[in-house]
């Protein structure tokens, strides 16, 4: 069970040159195999997540959840996909209509690129850049990109105000989320991602870092634009903010790109501060998937349970708490090295 998947990539890649390709052809071919798997691997659990947080919803609530079609409501969200599919696709005729549909793709593409650096398991990496860290911050604030185009092409003020507020939300709260791995990268000594994991092997950076811990989560919901920092949508503000013009497929493709995001910063939180896929008998990548499912059960806990605030009391709450609170960590963390580094010279 271990290498199941090592051994499934390594038999393509024997299949691939057993067809007598050439080395270039054959490594074009393995990343489109690795690229095909991470997107499976994405709408697999977009299916499951999307039930799972609508039977979480209906719990908090005390109401039944999705219960009707197939064995207690698991097969809605297939249906609801079938239903999205078949849904017409309306462009509203002053939009700009290039930019309109290029945001549905724009969105998604980061969404994925991200999982090329997450460490699945023991040697389940697609690629374990020696910036890892680096990449996956330099990608995921691309994502502001799409919200813009979307509410600037879909020519609606409440979509330009939602795009506004996604922009002003998202780039604020990754100021302080960067700065919450600083401390993880300082102890470990790198950005490669095997690196930090290799660092936990005694310890997590849970235990050793909470506060930057802390930080992180809050900044992450910011960032995913998840309740109760769902503020670029607003219903009762803005409609559906940045979505508002959007129909059909569109519109569910800015969800797909939400949960995709919410998988891959969940699975950032369980490499740099819950040891990654490390534990003890099952397989490294069911290790991997049970607290990567943690996490996410966290963010699905927190969106259902906290009512969302006012966009002053968010800004505030950022520049005026968490951005120092994120400095001071990372003063006390270099602290405790000098200190740690001074008592084992002695």
């Amino acid at each position: 069970m271990e290498g199941i998947f090592l051994r499934i990539a390594d038999f393509a890649k024997q299949l691939f040159s057993s067809l007598n390709f050439g080395p270039e052809i054959t490594s074009i071919l393995m990343a489109l195999f690795h690229v095909s798997a991470i997107i499976g691997f994405v709408l697999l659990n977009v299916l499951v997540l999307v039930l799972l947080e609508r039977k979480l919803s209906g719990y908090f609530q005390q109401r039944p959840g999705p219960n009707r079609l197939g064995p207690n409501g698991a097969f809605q969200t297939i249906a609801d996909v079938i239903k999205l599919f078949g849904k017409e696709l309306i462009i509203p005729k002053a939009a700009d209509k290039w930019v309109f549909i290029l945001a549905t793709i724009v969105v998604f593409i980061p969404a994925v690129m991200l999982y090329a650096v997450i460490p699945f398991g023991k040697k389940m990496i697609a690629i374990d850049l020696n910036i890892g860290i680096f990449y996956f911050i330099a990608i995921s604030s691309t994502a502001t990109i799409a919200f813009i185009m979307g509410g600037w092409g879909s020519n609606n003020k409440y979509s330009l105000l939602g795009g506004m507020r996604t922009v002003a939300q998202m780039v604020s709260y990754e100021i302080p989320l960067v700065f919450s791995l600083l401390g993880v990268i300082m102890i470990a000594g790198s950005l490669k991602m095997s690196d930090i994991i290799a660092a936990q092997k005694d310890v997590w950076f849970i235990i050793l870092q909470p506060i930057a811990f802390i930080i992180f989560f809050i900044s992450s919901i910011a960032e995913l634009n998840r309740a109760p920092f769902d503020l670029p949508e607003g219903e009762q503000e803005l409609v559906a903010g940045p979505y508002t013009e959007y129909s059909g497929m569109m519109f569910a493709l800015f969800f797909l790109a939400e949960y995709a995001n919410m998988v891959s910063i969940s699975a950032i939180a369980v490499t740099l501060f819950l040891g990654g896929w490390q534990g003890p008998i099952l397989p490294s990548w069911m290790w991997f998937v049970i607290k990567l499912y943690i996490m996410i059960f966290l963010y699905m806990w927190v969106r259902w349970t906290f009512p969302r605030i006012r966009i002053d009391h968010l800004m505030h709450f950022n520049w005026k708490f968490l951005l120092p609170l994120s400095l001071v960590n990372i003063v006390i963390t270099g602290i405790g090295i000098k200190l740690v580094n001074w008592l084992n010279w002695f």
